[in-house]
């Protein structure tokens, strides 16, 4: 559209991201590392998985919800129960629409009964608080910080090594919250991540976003910076799902694997009756894991067939596994497939057994 300025936001960390040769790619509007000069996919997926690494996820949104009642408030309109959770825990839960697809899958972190910190993704942010401001009653003030806040992901075996040394706190439990300070500024230190391994994400002001990155760097630990590739093959290696490609508006909570994020006796959130029908029904479709039988890589959007060539499904995500040594996938299929399948490759067919992820055995909570 003529007029729209599409020139790509820029991280607070660019200028480190520059530094160490960053191979860039465009994440929601944002300019972001996609891998370092040096290192590779391979090696900072591995960093991760056997000791520790660091990403800029800035590109997440961050907006503050606050006013009397807000959790209720927002209890009404995402789809699991707030009430399962405390003041300094986070949930993952999503916003879906009339039809029960997802329009934005979100960590929301309870400050208190008035006050949420909600982090919807990059390309999603204006939509997710456009619901809702008109969602929610006018005593509730929404204030985005998207571009006032910077996030680093620490994530790994050795990762709480690294807070400890930067005197950040690091014994709390997974997917809960506590403020700090680093420097003298404000931080927020959360037990959260999307790599499947022990891990933080350290929200802090974007002014001082660079000290922080370098006091992690600096560290007696080795860590490795990862790029946002690695954190995709980290993310599919556990079966995470991705919005826009595993969810998405026209796939709903439950044919994404994510039905354990609805609170199905709460009496109110969006897309409640659409999620209800398709829960006592059953779903036509679901996401399923594929394992490559064979050399080859599966990727978004090729065609999966039965054995007899008939179309059952598609493939929403997919990369090779450097923990695997294999193609793995993620896709939506027939709600009947099971056993094993092809992926057309280019032409070729891929044989692939259906599989239920995680691809590999790593847990966040330990």
């Amino acid at each position: 559209m003529a007029g729209v300025d599409q020139t790509p936001l820029h991280s607070p960390l660019h200028q480190a991201h520059e530094k160490l040769g960053a191979k860039w790619s465009d994440f929601g509007g944002w300019l972001m590392p996609l891998e370092y000069a040096g290192g590779g996919v391979t090696r900072e997926h591995r960093a991760v998985r056997e000791s520790v690494g660091i990403f800029d996820v800035s590109h997440l949104g961050t907006a503050q919800v606050s006013g009397p009642g807000a959790v209720a408030a927002v209890d009404a309109v995402l789809t699991n129960s707030l009430e399962r959770i405390g003041a300094g825990q986070a949930q993952y839960t999503l916003l879906c629409n009339e039809h029960g697809g997802v329009i934005d899958d979100i960590i929301v972190y309870r400050v208190s009964d008035d006050e949420l910190i909600v982090i919807p993704n990059a390309s999603n942010c204006t939509t997710v608080l456009d619901v809702l401001r008109k969602s929610l009653p006018e005593t509730i003030a929404i204030e985005n910080l998207h571009t006032q806040t910077a996030i680093i992901a620490v994530q790994g075996p050795d990762s709480a090594k690294v807070l400890e040394n930067l005197n950040l706190p690091s014994q709390m439990d997974y997917m809960s919250f506590v403020s700090s300070t680093f420097n003298g500024a404000d931080i927020t230190v959360c037990r959260t991540g999307y790599s499947g391994e022990h891990g933080y994400e350290l929200a802090i002001g974007a002014e001082h976003a660079m000290a922080l990155w370098d006091g992690i760097l600096a560290g007696p630990v080795d860590v490795l910076p990862c790029g946002l590739a690695a954190r995709d093959t980290l993310r599919t290696e556990m079966g995470y799902p991705l919005h826009g490609q595993d969810l998405s508006p026209t796939i709903s909570a439950i044919e994404g694997g994510v039905g354990w994020a609805v609170g199905w006796n709460k009496p109110q959130f969006h897309g409640r009756e659409a999620l209800l029908e398709q829960h006592a029904s059953g779903p036509a479709r679901k996401i399923v894991g594929l394992l490559a039988n064979e050399r080859g890589i599966p990727r978004h959007d090729m065609v999966v067939k039965a054995l007899d060539g008939s179309q059952v499904g598609i493939v929403t995500s997919g990369t090779f596994s450097p923990t695997l040594q294999i193609g793995i996938a993620l896709a939506l299929v027939n709600a009947d497939v099971s056993g094993e399948v092809v992926i057309d490759v280019r032409g070729r067919d891929l044989r692939c057994t259906v599989v239920k992820p995680p691809f590999v055995q790593a847990s966040p909570k330990n």
